[in-house]
C-alpha cells in the first residue's frame, strides 16, 4: 500500500446501532453515513475491552488487555509497551494527537510527535476503587440518567475545541513533505447525558424506542448482571419516561459528535486533502443505554461490545459492506499499512490490516474481548465469530447467543440442554 496521510477519528461510547448507516432510522448522523457511503463499513466490529482506559491501551499497542496488563481504569497506559505511534516515529512519520487519550500523564512517551489538548486520567492515578473485588463501595449511578436533558457541559465544550484545533492542524499541514498521521479523539457521546438544546429538540422523548429487555420483568437472570445493577445503583430500574429521555439525549450527543466529524471531513475537502488522505472512524466501545436494565459500557452484549468501524480513502473500496468479524487490535496493522510501512516487526500481533480485510471476500474469524474492571467480581471473556457469541464469566454461568437467529441476544443457549 502506498503511503498516504491518515486521519484516525475516535469517539467514546458510541453504540454501533446509533448511526444511520448501521440501520438506525431515528438518529441523525449524515457525516458518518457519508463516510461509510464512500468507504468500507464493517458490520461485525467489536471492542477488545468495553471500558475506556484498558481499551485505549489495547488499541494503541495492538495487543489484548491480558497481554499488556492494563487491566482497568486504575491502570492507564504509561508508554511501557510500544504503540503504533512509536512504530511510525521510528520511520520518521509525524504522528500528532488532538483530544482525549486517557493515558497516564503528559510526561510519558506514548508515541506521539506532539499532543494537543490531551485528556489524561485524573492526576495520573486512575480509578483505584475499581481494583477492589471484595466489598467495594457501591456507586450511585442514577442521577445522571434520571436528570438527562438539554444543557451545556465541559465535554461539549471540549469536543468543540478539539474539532476546531483539528481543523486548524489540517490547514497547517496541506503541503507536508511526508505523509502524516493525525489522531483526533472526541469524548462524546460519553455521559453526562447533557446535549445542546437544538439537538435535543430533534428527538422527542415520547417518540424514542425502548431498548431491549429494559423492563425489570424482562431482565436476563444472571448473577453478574444482577451485581452490575446493584453496584451502580440501577437495581430498581427506570421508568419509561426516564429511559426514553436518556435515549433522546444520547441520540442528540451522537448527532453532536457527527457534526464535529463533519467539520473534520469538511476541512479535508477545503484544503485539498481528501484525495490524499485515508480516514478511519471508530469508537472505544458502545453503550447499554438502558438495555437489560444497564447503562454505561462494561458488558459483552452488542449494545456495549459492538462498535461502528469505517475506513475510507482514495484507494479504498466505495460503499462496501464487510461482514468479516474485526476488532480494535486490527487498527495497529491498519495504521502501519496506511503509512506504507512493512509490518514484519509486528508479526506477533493478533490483528490484521482492515485495508487487507476490506479487499478480500468475507471470511471466518473469531474476535476476543475481555473485561476486568468496575462492577465485576471476576473476569469476563467473549468469543464472537459473527454467528455465535460465547461469554465466559469466571465462577459464574456462561452465555451463548445465536446472533443470526437471535440478534437481540434474548435467548441464552448455554442454559439449554
Amino acid at each position: 500500500m502506498q503511503p498516504q496521510n491518515l486521519l484516525f477519528i475516535l469517539s467514546d461510547e458510541h453504540q454501533r446501532n446509533a448511526a444511520g448507516c448501521y440501520g438506525n432510522q431515528i438518529v441523525q448522523t449524515p457525516h458518518i453515513d457519508s463516510l461509510a457511503a464512500r468507504g468500507v463499513r464493517f458490520t461485525n466490529a467489536y471492542t477488545n475491552c468495553p471500558i475506556c482506559v484498558p481499551c485505549r491501551a489495547s488499541l494503541a499497542t495492538g495487543r489484548y488487555v491480558h497481554q499488556i496488563r492494563y487491566w482497568d481504569n486504575a491502570f492507564p497506559y504509561d508508554g511501557a509497551v510500544p504503540t503504533w505511534g512509536h512504530r511510525l516515529q521510528q520511520a520518521d512519520v509525524r504522528v500528532d494527537s488532538i483530544g482525549k487519550l486517557h493515558y497516564r500523564r503528559a510526561e510519558d512517551d506514548d508515541g506521539f510527535s506532539q499532543k494537543h489538548d490531551a485528556m489524561y486520567v485524573a492526576e495520573g492515578i486512575g480509578e483505584l476503587m475499581s481494583c477492589l473485588r471484595e466489598n467495594p463501595p457501591f456507586r450511585k449511578g442514577r442521577g445522571g440518567i434520571v436528570n438527562a436533558g438539554p444543557g451545556e457541559s465541559a465535554y461539549l465544550r471540549y469536543d468543540a475545541r478539539i474539532a476546531d484545533q483539528a481543523c486548524d492542524w489540517l490547514a497547517q499541514h496541506t503541503d507536508h513533505a511526508q505523509p502524516w498521521m493525525l489522531f483526533v479523539s472526541f469524548v462524546n457521546p460519553h455521559p453526562p447525558f447533557i446535549a445542546p438544546q437544538a439537538l435535543y429538540d430533534l428527538y422527542p422523548a415520547s417518540a424514542m424506542p425502548l431498548p431491549v429487555q429494559w423492563h425489570p420483568d424482562e431482565w436476563p437472570e444472571h448473577p453478574a448482571l444482577d451485581y452490575f445493577r446493584r453496584y451502580f445503583g440501577w437495581e430498581d430500574g427506570f421508568s419509561v419516561a426516564e429511559i426514553r429521555n436518556a435515549t433522546a439525549t444520547y441520540y442528540a450527543l451522537c448527532t453532536y459528535l457527527d457534526q464535529k466529524i463533519g467539520q473534520l471531513l469538511g476541512a479535508l475537502d477545503a484544503h485539498g486533502l481528501s484525495d490524499k488522505t485515508r480516514v478511519v472512524y471508530t469508537t472505544d466501545h458502545g453503550a447499554m443505554v438502558g438495555a437489560r436494565g444497564l447503562f454505561g459500557k462494561f458488558q459483552m452484549y452488542d449494545e456495549a461490545a459492538a462498535i461502528p468501524l469505517i475506513v475510507a480513502g482514495p484507494d479504498a473500496p466505495t460503499g462496501k459492506v464487510v461482514d468479516t468479524p474485526v476488532s480494535l487490535v486490527d487498527c495497529y496493522p491498519t495504521i502501519v499499512e496506511a503509512m506504507g510501512l512493512e509490518d514484519a516487526n509486528e508479526s506477533d500481533l493478533p490483528g490484521e490490516s482492515l485495508w487487507s480485510i476490506a479487499e478480500q471476500p468475507d471470511q471466518e474469524r473469531t474476535i476476543f474481548s475481555e473485561y476486568h474492571a468496575a462492577g465485576s467480581r471476576h473476569g469476563i471473556y467473549m468469543l464472537c465469530d459473527g454467528h455465535h457469541k460465547y461469554i465466559h464469566y469466571l465462577n459464574e454461568p456462561p452465555q451463548l447467543f445465536d446472533l443470526v437467529a437471535d440478534p437481540e441476544e434474548r435467548i441464552n443457549l448455554a442454559s439449554q440442554p
